[in-house]
């Protein structure tokens, strides 16, 4: 099982963000990670949690790095006492490029910290600054050197795709700046402009756009491509890695895998059963306080339900789905449940069927949406 914590706070609220997120409140902060550290250790999940394994530990945001070393220390130590942690769990910690130093990447490491996220989305100032972002192209390899130095043998990059006015090459130059720091994994995001965005108005107001689509898949293709030169390996959708290095603790969502979820708006889910914690970050602190409910959702899903999740999830991945396993965890042969309607997609080249297993093609990634959609249908029908 997986451990997620979340951190709400941020110096500035990116303008193309739709995470549960807020401005960086130092008494609120003190506050939440005493809220945060009491329901680790409490019962709200209903389980006996000494008994549980937990082999992941990651903090997301938010920016958990608005986090002092000290705070991180003790939400670690709540966790390893209120769970079996095992003792070479990954540890994560996301960060911004501008709210760290080599001192607090120290205090991180210290704690137990053992990987560390960088949010850098691109290595091009004009791109950084169109996303709000508050640090600039050399700020972000000066915190990845000052991760080396610290002591981090495992080191991601975020980087964003699809940006509004980005071209090919941009993109392109923004992912061989990434490669030459020579981290052990990056993950490449396309961007998504929410209706309620203030970069929607932005984009509005400076008449400018998203390249078009056959751009976006070339961007993707192409960035893939030289990645591969780079001795990476692709094994998810959006994300590549060195030899070892793939993101433990998100593998747990694409391989239909359990994780309990800490913090406002954390989400859990076990035993066929999601949680999503209360989303106000005063409300949260409330009630836990008071002893209260955390989840302010809470869903059983369906058989149907979890062989839909295990199988959208699974072709996430470029290993794709042991067919073997699927039949025998949920009694559902996939190719004669669904074979007519893949049938288009396998004969386009988009999907492959390999000994037991069903996978999709770098091509067919891009259309992995109307795929997956496939076993979305077939239950309404």
């Amino acid at each position: 099982m997986g451990l997620y914590l979340h951190v709400p706070f941020c110096s500035a609220i990116c303008n193309y963000c739709n995470f549960n997120r807020g401005l960086f409140d130092a008494d609120v902060k003190r506050k939440y990670v005493e809220a945060l550290i009491q329901e680790i250790r409490g019962t709200t999940h209903g389980l006996r949690s000494a008994k549980v394994l937990t082999d992941t530990i990651y903090f997301g945001g938010g920016t958990p790095s608005l986090l002092e070393p000290e705070e991180v220390q003790a939400v670690i130590d709540a966790c390893c006492g209120a769970f079996d942690v095992a003792p070479d769990r990954e540890v994560t910690l996301e960060a911004n490029p501008e709210s760290v130093t080599e001192e607090r990447l120290r205090g991180y490491r210290a704690a137990g910290v053992n990987r560390i996220s960088f949010g850098v989305q691109s290595f091009r100032d004009d791109e950084l600054r169109r996303l709000s972002r508050l640090h600039d192209s050399a700020r972000a390899r000066t915190a990845f050197d000052e991760a080396r130095r610290a002591g981090f043998e495992n080191v991601s990059l975020d980087l964003m795709m699809w940006l509004p006015g980005q071209h090919v090459g941009e993109w392109l130059d923004s992912v061989g700046a990434a490669a030459a720091l020579a981290p052990e994994h990056l993950s490449l995001y396309l961007l998504e402009v929410y209706p309620n965005a203030p970069l929607k108005d932005e984009m509005a107001r400076a008449r400018c756009s998203q390249a078009p689509d056959e751009d976006a898949a070339t961007m993707y293709l192409e960035a893939l491509e030289l990645l591969d030169n780079a001795g990476y390996e692709q094994y998810e959708i959006s994300n590549v890695s060195r030899s070892g290095r793939r993101s433990a603790h998100n593998l747990k969502y694409w391989t239909d895998g359990e994780w309990l979820g800490f913090g406002c708006g954390a989400h859990s889910t076990r035993n066929g059963v999601r949680e999503k914690n209360v989303s106000s970050t005063t409300e949260y602190i409330a009630r836990v306080a008071d002893r209260g409910q955390m989840a302010a959702e809470r869903r059983e899903l369906t058989p149907q339900e979890r062989v839909e999740e295990a199988l959208f999830t699974g072709l996430r991945l470029c290993r794709g789905l042991d067919l073997t396993e699927v039949k025998s965890r949920y009694a559902v042969d996939v190719r004669a449940e669904y074979g007519g309607e893949l049938q288009p997609f396998v004969e386009g080249g988009l999907l492959i069927y390999d000994g037991g297993r069903m996978r999709l093609t770098r091509a067919g990634m891009l259309l992995a949406h109307e795929v997956m959609t496939v076993f979305i249908n077939s239950s309404v029908r």
